[in-house]
């Protein structure tokens, strides 16, 4: 099951089919479809949603199924619908390129529009995307803090308590009936909380990457792994390397 079909599925169903955890003391869930609910507060946290990317390339010359706006806002729309969240945080790198919110088409402006009504909106600026969005409802922002809480695109160095960030497309490897499987993941150590790419074209970085090192106590990280219609939770001495 792919996480559109994931997503008609969820449509109706009471309780969220994700896996409980927290960041820094503030509970959350981490939904299948790779976005972040944290229930007392009503945020909902998306991360690298890299709309118009296809169309980013395209304007390189570079063809690409040019679908890849149309199925990320219907997953996102499908988890505001089913959370109804007071306040929507998108954590930078929202769209492919500086360029992509003022291209967009005024079909996938509306449907931002009417996800945004009734409700607040924040963008986090990105490095693909740092000069903020254009004529979309919200407002942009580096980074914000709320709650004991700081959201921005990129982990800082060492260990930042309380950090719930983007940018590394976090994905963990687990091998299964002689497979190995590889998948994107939400990876905590329950001090800080780097978020899964939810673009649907977007690709994953190995949390045993370079990258990632000195980011997390390794002994106390768990990848939240997005499955075919669940997450599944795995100690970070348990991915296969």
């Amino acid at each position: 099951m792919n996480r559109l079909a994931l997503a008609r599925e969820m449509n109706g169903l009471a309780a969220p089919p994700g896996v409980e955890t927290a960041v820094h003391g503030v509970a959350a869930i981490c939904d299948p479809l790779g976005a972040l609910y944290l229930q007392d507060a009503g945020i909902l946290v998306v991360s690298d949603l890299h709309l118009e990317k296809g169309a980013a390339f395209a304007r390189r010359g570079m063809m690409l199924p040019p679908y890849d706006t149309l199925a990320t806002l219907s997953l996102l729309a499908a988890l505001v619908s089913r959370y109804d969240p007071r306040l929507v945080i998108s954590l930078g790198d929202n769209f492919h390129d500086r360029v992509g919110s003022e291209h967009l088409p005024e079909a996938f402006r509306t449907a931002i529009c009417e996800m945004a009504r009734g409700r607040e909106w924040i963008w986090i600026n990105g490095n693909h995307d740092p000069d903020g969005t254009v004529d979309l409802p919200g407002t942009c922002a580096d980074e914000i803090h709320y709650a004991g809480l700081t959201f921005r695109h990129e982990p800082r160095n060492g260990l930042q308590k309380g950090e719930i960030a983007g940018h590394l497309h976090p994905s963990a490897t687990v091998r299964r009936r002689e497979k190995s499987v590889r998948r994107p993941c939400f990876a905590t150590d329950g001090s800080r909380l780097l978020m899964p790419a939810f673009g649907v074209m977007t690709g994953g970085l190995d949390l045993r990457h370079k990258a990632m090192r000195g980011l997390f106590d390794q002994s106390s990280l768990i990848a939240h792994l997005l499955g075919r219609d669940r997450i599944y939770s795995v100690r970070f001495g348990n991915l296969v390397g």
